[in-house]
């Protein structure tokens, strides 16, 4: 374990500190524990988080705070030292007999995101998959302050530049939860001397060629020095922010219902009736709520562009490095980056499962659904794309009607065209015996009474939507 430094002198009494670091968790968690009592710390091994891990476990062990402690180390491999942090949050915990997960990620060098935004997307990813009722995050007033101006030096909008919160829920995970964010990061240095507490430093933390860290040691500094109070002042504003984002929200969730129509999708005739600022604002929104970053000003302009000249008979098509948009029979489609189905044709002997695009195309055991069974014995049966879109295929879901070409079945189902091209077909014998999402050709169904085997197209799970949280 390294010797804690001493970044600056300081005034504030190490028990004053500690009574902030207690009041700051004690007058989060109380109110809420009837939210449920299991806590896990993010442990980065650096002096912020050991203080959570340290003040929450002595709460806890001294009976002040009724919680059940655990914690998580997302070892990036980033820097050659990884594995000397892991170890380091490992020997910390056994020392405080507080259980911890270590998760392993691959952080890509090529996604187009950053090496910090990569990392920060599969850590947060970690996050949502684990088992407890909050993942608490050692964010302080400080870290928050540089988080406001970098985001607003980016160009950010009303939302970057309230920072990140306090309080966030996760679908399907705990909520991930800031409880020091209005303590200065000297009231957890003095925190940490009070008790003895030792960390590791992380040498890109001295990096100027990573921005925060010139903010964090170039910048901020000086402004602190023109403008004593400078990060409480910018920390203030960003809750002055954080509440306008609200507020837009909830503007943007009312223009929603008003343009949206049955499906929920919204509706490109009454979209283009908005204000542009209103617009430009729903569309910022329902982008964010299907799980992607929210897109740049320039990006949101050019769809507007688009999207005022769109009419019911055509398309547009507008990417960013998480989502398209698209248009389809005059509503506007938010849609994941799918990936492509295979190009050589599946076969089928048996599988539970075939892979097909991102998901997978599930075989079930049945009794008169589905495809009858010994029209698969012993057949040379293979999932497929269409013929590179060049159609020609027929089915004859209902026997009470004539078969029908595979592209005006589509068509009146409202398949949009970019689903077209990945909807896996069933062949057997050379013949089509089935269609994801219209269903199996009569010549193939299963009587009532006999064995089956039913198809279902699973699609990938898209992402949950993204909050405001940055780090």
């Amino acid at each position: 374990m390294t010797v804690p430094k001493m970044l600056r002198p300081c005034e504030l009494p190490e028990s004053e500190a500690t009574a902030r670091v207690d009041l700051a968790l004690g007058s989060f968690f109380l109110p809420r524990l009837k939210q449920g009592g299991r806590v896990c710390v993010g442990l980065s091994g650096g002096m912020d988080s050991i203080v959570l891990l340290h003040a929450l476990w002595r709460l806890s062990r001294a009976g002040e705070l009724p919680v059940v402690l655990s914690a998580v180390h997302v070892h990036h491999g980033i820097s050659p030292r990884a594995g000397g942090w892991a170890d380091f949050c490992r020997d910390y915990c056994l020392c405080l007999d507080v259980s911890l997960k270590i998760a392993r990620v691959d952080v890509p060098r090529d996604s187009g995101e950053g090496l910090e935004g990569a990392a920060r997307r599969l850590r947060h990813g970690v996050f949502a998959g684990l088992d407890a009722d909050w993942l608490v995050l050692a964010h302080h007033r400080d870290d928050q302050a540089e988080t406001v101006l970098l985001n607003l030096l980016r160009g950010s909008g009303v939302s970057g530049a309230a920072g990140m919160i306090a309080l966030r829920d996760q679908e399907n995970g705990p909520t991930l939860a800031r409880p020091l964010l209005g303590l200065a990061r000297v009231v957890l240095l003095r925190y940490a001397q009070a008790q003895g507490l030792a960390w590791i430093e992380d040498e890109s933390n001295d990096d100027r060629h990573f921005r925060r860290n010139f903010l964090r040691h170039d910048v901020m500094p000086s402004l602190q020095e023109k403008f004593p109070g400078a990060s409480a002042s910018l920390a203030r504003a960003a809750e002055h922010f954080a509440d306008a984002a609200v507020l837009l929200d909830d503007l943007a969730t009312l223009d929603r219902k008003a343009v949206s129509a049955a499906s929920s999708r919204l509706v490109v005739e009454d979209f283009n009736r908005l204000a542009p600022a209103r617009a430009r604002n729903l569309l910022r929104y329902v982008w964010k709520q299907a799980g992607f970053r929210a897109p740049d000003a320039c990006w949101i302009d050019e769809a507007l562009k688009q999207l005022a000249t769109v009419d019911a008979l055509s398309g547009i098509r507008l990417s960013t490095a998480d989502g398209e948009l698209r248009v389809y029979r005059g509503e506007i489609y938010i849609l994941p980056l799918y990936a492509a189905p295979p190009a050589e044709p599946l076969p089928w002997s048996g599988q539970a499962v075939l892979p097909w695009a991102g998901g997978q195309v599930c075989f079930t055991e049945s009794v008169g659904q589905g495809i009858r069974r010994n029209a698969l014995t012993g057949k040379q049966a293979q999932i497929k794309a269409r013929n590179n879109g060049e159609g020609g295929e027929r089915l004859q879901p209902d026997a009470r009607r004539p078969r029908r070409s595979l592209r005006n079945l589509l068509q009146e189902n409202a398949i949009p065209p970019w689903e077209r091209e990945r909807l896996p077909l069933l062949w057997i014998d050379g013949r089509l015996a089935w269609v994801g999402k219209i269903g199996c050709d009569c010549t193939f169904a299963c009587p009532s009474g006999e064995k089956g085997i039913l198809l279902e197209w699973e699609q990938p799970i898209p992402p949950a939507p993204c909050s405001r949280g940055g780090t």
